[in-house]
């Protein structure tokens, strides 16, 4: 066949293809326009971002909560997207941040849903968070989960208002095609099942702490398959304790790619809080500067105390404060950097989990001469 015939026929056969709601893995020559295979890599992929909270989020927030009630709306949030995955719900691949400002005294009816969640308080003292029937009370630093299936609500029990940070595994459970949510909470009320807007309490506020709180005993007198019994009994993890694990081995040795960094755990069985993702505290010390680290797995980071500072992500500097979300997508070189003379710590979400379980979490590091080495993973 000729070279022009043989041009069309291909030409009518990718179009056939793609009329077919197909795809051609194949690349018959080194022309642009039939590079299949650079055309399967070319999908949308996070990029490294950072989100201000001061220049850009919390007047945003103050601005919703002028304008929207909660007559209006149960949720009053902003999720982060990123400028790579838009308009998709994602801050990276698998995970979202939002954040939420509740007004004074203000409480959402109970709900549940499919992805794993957790709140994380930045501001205010009476955060609220009712998670089968265990009501929290938080404040900034603590964070509280909502686990897979687990009827909650969210509010602000105090007379100021109150911002948290949000992290889900919704983009990955929407991937999966396995996304709900149950608005229609329902509680034994006299004899008869009834529809209740308020979850009542069936834990005192303090059953986490009291149950969970210390390292290295296990109650035996309790159940602990709460909710669906797939993540974490202990539903909410205080601040105080590990900024002071933190400050205990603040003169320790640290990794150099990663300084003091400290994983949530499920106090029954070690393991990471849910099975999709992971919460780290990572401290940078006065002056510390990470050595280049990629991973597989994405995460958010988060800078909570100290700062400001900056990471440096495929060679590219992104400044970041106190309260700001930085992107940090799988397979990218990235390094934190502390450059003032007191300790900073970032809240870190990862999917490692998920990666972990599907045999793909693999980290590689860089050594100050430059070379690359692969990490135990």
């Amino acid at each position: 066949m000729q070279t022009g015939n043989i041009e069309a026929a291909l030409n009518s056969l990718y179009s056939d293809v793609h009329s077919a709601h197909m795809f051609p893995f194949w690349a018959t020559t080194t022309d642009v326009q039939h590079d299949e295979v650079k055309q399967l890599m070319d999908t949308a992929s996070a990029v490294p971002f950072v989100w201000s909270y001061d220049e850009i989020i919390e007047p945003l927030l103050q601005r919703a909560a002028e304008l929207v009630s909660m007559s209006d709306s149960e949720r009053r949030s902003l999720i982060l997207v990123n400028p790579g995955l838009a308009p998709r719900r994602a801050t990276v691949t698998t995970m979202y941040t939002a954040y939420r400002l509740n007004d004074p005294h203000e409480v959402m009816p109970p709900h549940r849903h499919s992805p794993n969640a957790i709140r994380f308080g930045l501001t205010g003292s009476q955060n609220f968070t009712g998670v089968e029937g265990e009501d929290i009370i938080f404040g900034p630093g603590d964070m509280v989960l909502t686990p897979h299936d687990t009827w909650h609500n969210h509010g602000n029990k105090g007379d100021e208002p109150a911002v948290n940070l949000s992290v889900l595994d919704l983009p990955l459970v929407e991937t999966l095609n396995a996304i709900y949510f149950e608005h229609d909470y329902e509680e034994v009320t006299g004899r008869s099942l009834a529809e209740n807007r308020e979850q009542n309490a069936h834990f005192d506020g303090d059953y986490s702490r009291r149950i969970y709180g210390r390292g290295g005993f296990k109650a035996r007198f309790v159940s602990h398959d709460r909710g669906t019994g797939a993540a974490s009994p202990m539903y909410v993890y205080r601040w105080e304790p590990i900024r002071t694990f933190l400050d205990e081995n603040m003169d320790a040795e640290g990794n150099p790619h990663e300084g003091l960094k400290v994983e949530y755990i499920d106090p029954t069985n070690g393991e990471p809080v849910f099975k999709t993702i992971t919460f780290f505290a990572q401290m940078l010390r006065p002056g510390e500067r990470t050595l280049p680290l990629k991973q597989t797995a994405n995460q958010l980071v988060a800078p909570f105390e100290g700062g400001p500072g900056h990471s440096i992500i495929n060679g590219e500097r992104f400044d970041w404060a106190r309260f700001d979300t930085l992107a940090v997508p799988g397979g990218t070189w990235v390094e934190h950097v502390n450059e003032t003379d007191s300790p900073i710590v970032l809240f870190v979400a990862s999917d490692e989990p998920t990666l972990r379980k599907v045999g793909l979490f693999k980290r590689w590091g860089r050594k100050d001469s430059g070379d690359t080495v692969r990490l135990p993973s």
